[in-house]
């Protein structure tokens, strides 16, 4: 599987000057906005070069510190896993001499419940534009920043999240990139706005570089070193935290390996972030049993630290592959901050059209 996103909150302003711009996307825009992926989708309808997948997932679970039912694996504000439909294209433009580029569009109607208003949210994941320009891919739009674990692993169906998702990067951002594999690796670069979900322009940027060793497809392993610099604003799903960017420089290492049926995933980060000194541990564990590995059980361990804020999440879980569209997920997770147990249940179902 694999890590298209725009905003709730995106566009009650619009500025000439794009240094205190912001373009949110309310409630007006929203049908004009999912009526361009209708048109789009039917525009790119299935052929040789098209791949149109549907997703469809039901979700619920409690909080001990909301002491309520809930109906998000993290933060209602965030936009990890919710009851939502959603759909995901990948059309490939192909030339004499093969593939020459591609277009992602993976887009999410959601079912949100911020501040107990209960609401539908558009969530735009990959949304960019990839040209094969022979020395490199290039792309632009919304997609996977190069920086960390999260720049080649997905986590858009699944339950436990990973350290951009808690402050450290962005699992998308809105901006531009390249990247090149090598029979020993990967190296990827890119720069884009910091700000993750919505596109703000005040002054925000993040640039961004991986170089990573190992084919994980191949040599069942990955490792990689991380640098980002830039001055990225602070937003949690389409919501902006803090309204000014401030200065960051992170170092990184992060390493995937396979090994029969155990998985291993790591990311150690640190340095400044937002001008506060910040650092952050990520491991997970996680056993595939049963036929086809359709059983996996996972654990997983996260320390962050920013500033004088620090928060230990420990996360596990199971996910059951019913069939072969369609997966059953469960989840535990304690949030030391928060003095938050959380537990949380999941149909997800992504089948071919």
């Amino acid at each position: 599987m694999s890590h298209l996103e725009l905003s709730n909150c995106l566009g009650r302003r619009f500025s000439r000057d794009f240094e205190n711009t912001a373009m949110p996307l309310d409630h007006h825009w929203k049908p004009l906005i999912i009526g361009l992926f209708l048109v789009v989708g039917w525009g790119f309808r299935a052929d040789a070069a098209t791949l149109i997948y549907a997703e469809a997932q039901a979700l619920a679970g409690y909080s001990s510190a909301e002491d309520k039912a809930v109906y998000a694996s993290k933060d209602a504000r965030d936009v990890m896993q919710k009851p939502s439909l959603g759909v995901d294209l990948l059309h490939r433009f192909t030339g004499e001499s093969g593939d020459r580029g591609a277009f992602a569009l993976q887009a999410r109607i959601a079912y949100d419940t911020q501040d107990d208003e209960k609401d539908a949210e558009l969530q735009l994941y990959n949304a960019y534009f990839k040209y094969k320009a022979g020395f490199s891919d290039l792309w632009v739009g919304h997609n996977r920043p190069a920086l960390g674990l999260s720049s080649y692993f997905d986590s858009h169906g699944l339950l436990l999240d990973t350290i951009a998702m808690n402050g450290f990067g962005y699992d998308r951002d809105w901006g531009a990139g390249a990247y090149r594999d090598f029979e020993w690796g990967n190296a990827a670069f890119s720069i884009t706005t910091g700000s993750g979900m919505p596109v703000y322009f005040k002054g925000n940027y993040l640039a961004s570089f991986r170089i990573s060793r190992g084919v994980l497809a191949q040599d069942n392993y990955n490792t990689g070193i991380s640098m980002a610099y830039g001055k990225p604003l602070e937003t949690m799903g389409y919501n902006l935290m803090m309204d000014e960017p401030k200065e960051t420089t992170l170092v990184g290492a992060d390493g995937t390996w396979l090994w029969d049926n155990f998985e291993t995933r790591v990311e150690v980060m640190g340095g400044r972030n937002r001008e506060e000194d910040a650092k952050a541990l990520f491991l997970r564990f996680g056993i595939h049993l049963l036929e086809e590995g359709r059983l996996a059980l996972e654990i997983q361990p996260m320390y962050v630290k920013i500033g004088n804020v620090e928060n230990t999440i420990l996360s596990a879980g199971p996910a059951y592959q019913l069939t072969a569209d369609l997966t059953l997920r469960a989840m535990y997770q304690y949030d030391e901050e928060r003095d938050d147990h959380r537990m949380i249940f999941q149909l997800y179902w992504y089948s071919r059209l």
